[in-house]
């Protein structure tokens, strides 16, 4: 038998290396993509040893984008961001403006023309959402305000690195690069408006024609009853939009991707698409990060040891000091800051497709990429330590700086009620925490029987809203006493913890039972075993998502069920 077969080959290696050494960066508390990128230089051509074919590679690479993108793109939230817009918009974008000026300035320091620069600092600016994301479950903060305003910054910056990949074959004569996107002596200004011109054409067509039809074949393959087939349609429907989009709308992969998973948010099997397309999904994305790897040039880190140092330095300093002192001067809290500065303290996934993009026309050399490369190893290998710092930091930054104190308890104009709060709301009433889906639901159920509550809410701009509708609200965090204090725990009711996964539920509960003995708590939680771990502190009358969803179901079956014998 010929087994001469690189497709095979470049597969088994891929996915046999990373395999191992995913599963020693997890024992060794490092995030799997850095086993990965390790995988990709061992079977790169710059060691010894087997050597994958590089072209093969390129094209499982562009699969893995498309899906990576096509994974964001059905968890980008409109709503999400819109929630956080006051502080990730004008955040990001300052951001990766720093950033990119201090990518710009080390490589004008190395001699490099400002165009490659411009696109080095840009790839250094945008930081990974697998990693994040990763982090944030890993230590249950996910779902938290400082967590969501993570996220909603990183998707500015995702959807910023997107119309950079859109402008930039057409900028990139300009930019000193290859002009494949300019004909003849067309002006630089007419290629950026025709692709432009194309890219709102093929974004009118998926939000007018796509988010009707993609649903529309999604219901219809659902009925079929086949999870093959529903699988099949979920994958055909992310690669072929994105080929569609590069052949017939000059618009790249990635961008094609991306909306193809906006679309098919839209539709009513979202979360059975994202759960059906995920194995696929990760199986190539480790292909994209192994693919990434074999790119790498080891010799960098001996001959440009101090150029490797200056753009870990870009990366984990110069960033994550910008981001900290952005929140700061939104008058954000000290915790949120600390949060928000290690959350971007690291590059990944579009820092390679940008850097790809830049080599494909001529604005990034070997040696730029393998030193993104490197400050992307580096320091996603080094984030979780970054997160791990943040509570002893704060902790300390607490006990030896006044001034630290005084940020961690920053001004919130909707941190107290208003003077004028009628009186019902201050005595014998429910505080709500969270206004979530499930905290929305219960107030709207106080509301219909005129029972009268406080909702305390991270979310300041939620509290505006509210607020703004004469609902009594409070913002801020209620394991911190003083939020609890301004909702008038001491004279309430009922304590409604309706945050999901909320986290200090005990600084919760020992609050609202210092200052009200007698006071009723309600705690919502996802988790089986910290529904139990509740139950047996005793910390108040538990409600289990799974666990009420079947008592309540069974209780349905139960009473039809009895009322049909009885007609019988």
């Amino acid at each position: 038998m010929d087994h001469n077969i690189p497709l095979i080959t470049t597969l088994a290696a891929g996915f046999g290396i990373a395999l191992v050494l995913g599963f020693v960066a997890e024992r060794l508390k490092f995030p799997v993509l850095v086993g990965y990128l390790l995988a990709g230089i061992l079977i790169g051509p710059a060691t010894p040893g087997f050597v994958a074919d590089a072209h093969i590679a390129a094209q499982l690479s562009e699969i893995g984008v498309m899906l990576l993108m096509f994974g964001v793109g059905l968890h980008f939230s409109l709503a999400d961001l819109l929630a956080v817009k006051r502080i990730a918009v004008p955040g990001a974008v300052v951001q990766m403006t720093c950033a990119t000026l201090l990518g710009m300035a080390a490589s004008w320091w190395w001699g490099w023309p400002w165009g490659h620069g411009l696109l080095f600092g840009l790839s250094l600016s945008c930081a990974s959402t697998v990693v994040l994301l990763k982090a944030l479950e890993a230590r249950g903060i996910l779902e938290s305000m400082n967590g969501r305003i993570a996220v909603g910054w990183l998707i500015v910056e995702d959807l910023a690195t997107v119309l950079v990949l859109v402008l930039l074959p057409p900028l990139a004569a300009l930019l000193g690069g290859n002009a494949v996107a300019v004909s003849g002596n067309e002006a630089v200004w007419i290629t950026i408006a025709k692709t432009l011109l194309q890219v709102g054409a093929f974004i009118g067509l998926m939000m007018i024609v796509g988010r009707r039809v993609i649903p529309w074949l999604l219901w219809q393959i659902a009925g079929t009853g086949s999870r093959e087939l529903f699988t099949l349609a979920v994958v055909a429907a992310a690669i072929g939009i994105a080929f569609g989009a590069a052949k017939l709308f000059n618009v790249s992969f990635a961008l094609g991707a991306f909306f193809a998973g906006m679309v098919m948010r839209e539709s009513e099997f979202s979360h059975r698409a994202a759960q059906e397309s995920l194995p696929l999904r990760d199986a190539f994305s480790v292909l994209f990060f192994v693919s990434v790897g074999m790119l790498f040039q080891p010799d960098v880190l001996i001959e440009k040891p101090l150029q490797v140092l200056g753009v870990l330095s870009i990366i984990m300093l110069g960033k994550t000091l910008a981001a900290f002192f952005l929140v700061l001067s939104l008058r954000y809290p000290l915790n949120t800051a600390l949060t928000v500065a290690a959350s971007l303290a690291q590059i990944g996934e579009f820092s390679f497709i940008l850097a790809g993009l830049g080599q494909a026309l001529g604005l990034m050399t070997a040696e730029g990429m393998s030193l993104i490369l490197s400050g992307a190893l580096f320091s996603i290998a080094l984030n979780p330590l970054m997160f791990s710092a943040i509570e002893p930091l704060r902790k300390w930054a607490l006990e030896k700086s006044a001034f630290a104190r005084k940020l961690e308890q920053r001004e919130e104009p909707f941190a107290e009620l208003p003077t004028t709060t009628e009186r019902k709301f201050l005595e014998k009433q429910i505080v709500l925490v969270g206004y979530g889906r499930v905290g929305q639901r219960i107030a709207a159920s106080l509301m219909e029987k005129d029972i009268p509550y406080v909702i305390a809410e991270q979310n300041r701009e939620i509290v505006e809203g509210l607020r703004k509708v004469g609902t009594p609200a409070v913002a801020g965090d209620a394991a911190e006493p003083a939020v609890l204090i301004q909702a008038h725990i001491a004279d309430a009711a009922m304590l409604v913890i309706a945050c999901p996964d909320p986290i200090n539920v005990r600084q919760m509960v020992e609050t609202a039972k210092a200052l009200n003995p007698d006071i009723e708590i309600l705690i919502r939680t996802h988790s089986e075993s910290e529904s139990e771990l509740l139950r047996q502190n005793q910390f108040g009358t538990v409600f289990f998502g799974e666990e009420e969803l079947a008592k309540g179901m069974a209780a349905h079956v139960l009473m039809r069920f009895e009322s049909r014998a009885k007609s019988r």
